[in-house]
């Protein structure tokens, strides 16, 4: 027998040898709550088939496998170290676990890390219910809450997904697996140290770097390093802002000045535009008395419009210099918002931060215009623009107006309203009777259009004089205004009109003057018993208008001279001639005089004219009212 061969004994021992090897006590699989490893033999869709040596093999989700970004980077004959959470199932599988072998591996780590308040890096992953899951080390998968992202609450948080972060381990519990971690303690802590070094160097006038952290509707809150300061809207430019996302978004660098610091309350007022050089400080150098400008409009008001000539420089434009010849009611009906507008320095105030601008001088002033074309005496013609109670004003030129009094409307007729002789948009000729350049007014005079009628008057229109054709002009509550011819009016009393006879403007009627008030200067006709009277022989005319000629005591004696010659005696006063009644006159008014003061004194001569009968004067000075003129109607009649 060769030594090769062998005996039936050497085989058995060799078959007892594998055997044993073979057996289920010589295979070294760990069992519940142990970490083995495995070796990856198929890779499916969502799972991952793993064998870790013993009679079956186990299934991991392939999510388990995923790194920071999602991905798994898993290919068949990998190695991977598993946790055994259960033998074999019912389907003969064994539940193996990934992340829990990681967890398993630094739980150590992280508990050393915890206990001696180490910092932990990780990768933020995913969006979970929350918060955000955070691979650190390992591959292990830890909790962070959406409180614990940063110090003020972040409203979008996948847009943190990938980025990597410091954290601090604040909760764990390794018989269930969880970890809780926090970038906000660590935020905290770092602006806490930020904040202690700015606090020592920060003061009032120092310019500083910071960032947008916050924008309101009042102004933006900027991080100076672990303090807050606000700059307030109006401290942002020296222009208008109307909203501080205008000029900011979160996040921007910002260089300002602190105003204001409060060490008590922490509290820090900064300012943008104190940083850079006011433009107020030259605006009398460059906005020149006369310039044309133009600029922008920034906001309309009631009473103008604010332009913007260059950032932080604004100028009104008042309503008032917005036209010559229109009476604008509002601004918004010239101007409109964003609206560029050309306009000219009217008035320059640094100081106060003012400037007067205007568009109407853009334009040749109508005024200038109109004094240049026309001088007192000249006779000029427009429409009736407004009436009021003491005259009437009449468009000359575009833009200038001219009134024409009411004692300038008529020579022959007291007006009590100019109403009663024009019409709103009447065509009216007028003289021009003066310029007043200093306060841009012009009077103006109908009745100056012809000579004072009065010497035509007391020769032709003496009481019982008829006129065919008087054309009726307008009539009021106490009666009627005629024309008996150019330049000469009359009224006719309503208790002088038959009652069945309507008067129309424009009518032609026939009347008799029943009285002529030379003194007042107005001409009272009647329509009843035309013709029935004698015309009295010519009156003496009466003084011109303005002249020097007439006194006092002269207007007394022509107006009272029948009344002051019978308070007079028979002696002192004869009885004067039928044909000189003028002349008697003045001898009449000698009696009183002398018996009121016998010593010849010129003081005599007002003690006369205050006698009682002279308070009658005002009663025949009432031609325009109704009652009045018929009682001198009646006593013409007489």
């Amino acid at each position: 027998m060769t030594d090769t061969q062998t005996t039936p004994n050497d085989a058995g021992e060799s078959f007892a040898a594998m055997f044993e090897a073979a057996s289920p006590s010589a295979v070294e699989v760990g069992g519940e709550g142990q970490i083995v490893n495995g070796t990856i033999v198929q890779v499916n869709r969502d799972s991952v088939v793993v064998d870790i040596g013993g009679k079956s093999e186990g299934v991991i989700s392939i999510g388990e496998f995923a790194d920071a970004y999602g991905k798994s980077a898993i290919s068949r004959g990998d190695t991977v170290d598993v946790y055994i959470e259960s033998r074999e199932t019912d389907d003969g599988l064994i539940s193996l676990s990934k992340e829990k072998a990681d967890k398993m591996k630094v739980w150590d780590e992280i508990s050393a890390a915890c206990e001696n308040d180490e910092i932990i890096e990780g990768t933020i992953s995913q969006r979970v219910k929350g918060g955000l899951s955070v691979t650190i080390r390992g591959g292990v998968k830890a909790f962070l809450p959406g409180s614990q992202v940063d110090l003020r609450p972040i409203r979008n948080l996948e847009k943190l997904i990938g980025q990597t972060y410091e954290f601090k381990v604040i909760k764990f519990n390794k018989k269930r697996g969880n970890i809780v971690l926090s970038r906000r303690v660590l935020l905290e802590k770092e602006r806490d140290a930020m904040k202690e070094k700015t606090l020592q160097n920060l003061e009032e006038g120092q310019v500083l770097e910071g960032t947008i952290k916050n924008l309101t509707e009042y102004g933006a809150f900027v991080d100076l390093g672990g303090i807050d300061g606000l700059l307030h809207i109006t401290d942002m430019s020296w222009g208008r802002v109307n909203h501080p996302s205008e000029v900011f978004k979160v996040g921007d660098n910002v260089t300002v000045k602190v105003l204001k610091y409060n060490p008590e309350t922490e509290r820090v007022s900064l300012g943008l535009k104190q940083t850079q050089e006011d433009p107020w400080n030259h605006a009398e150098e460059v906005y020149i008395i006369g310039k044309k400008v133009s600029g922008k409009v920034m906001s309309i008001t009631d009473y103008g419009a604010f332009i913007e000539l260059e950032p932080g420089v604004e100028g009104l434009i008042h309503v008032s210099e917005m036209s010559w010849t229109k009476k604008v009611k509002h601004p918004s009906k010239v101007l409109e918002g964003g609206e560029e507008v050309e306009c000219q320095v009217l008035e320059v105030d640094s100081r106060a931060k003012r400037i007067s601008l205007g568009i109407k001088q853009l334009e040749p002033d109508p005024w200038t215009m109109f004094t240049d074309k026309y001088k007192p005496g000249d006779k000029v013609g427009g429409k009736v623009r407004s009436i009021t109670d003491y005259g009437v004003f009449v468009g000359i030129e575009d833009g200038v107006d001219g009134m024409v009094h009411k004692t300038d409307l008529s020579w022959t007729v007291k007006v009590n309203s100019p109403s009663d002789l024009n019409q709103k948009g009447d065509d009216v000729e007028a003289i021009i009777l003066s310029i007043n350049h200093d306060e841009k007014k012009v009077s103006l005079g109908v009745k100056q259009l012809w000579d004072d009628p009065w010497g035509e008057i007391a020769e032709k229109y003496t009481p019982g004089t008829v006129v065919d054709e008087c054309e009726v002009l307008t009539s009021v509550e106490y009666g009627t205004f005629v024309r008996i011819k150019t330049g000469i009016e009359a009224l006719i009393p309503r208790g002088e009109i038959p009652d069945e006879q309507p008067l129309n403007p424009g009518d032609k009627v026939k009347a008799e003057v029943s009285n002529v008030d030379m003194v007042d200067r107005r001409l009272t006709m009647t329509m009843r018993e035309i013709g029935q009277r004698t015309p009295e022989a010519p009156m003496k005319p009466p003084p011109p208008m303005g002249g020097n000629t007439a006194t006092l005591g002269d207007l007394l004696k022509e107006k009272l001279g029948d009344k002051l010659q019978a308070m007079g005696t028979p002696e002192a006063a004869p009885a004067p001639e039928p044909d000189a009644p003028a002349e008697a006159a003045p001898e009449a008014a000698a009696a009183p005089e002398a018996e009121a003061a016998p010593a010849p004194e010129p003081a005599a001569a007002p003690e006369a004219a205050a006698a009682p009968e002279v308070a009658a004067a005002p009663e025949v000075a009432a031609a325009p009212e109704g009652d009045a003129s018929e009682s001198e109607g009646e006593s013409s009649k007489e």
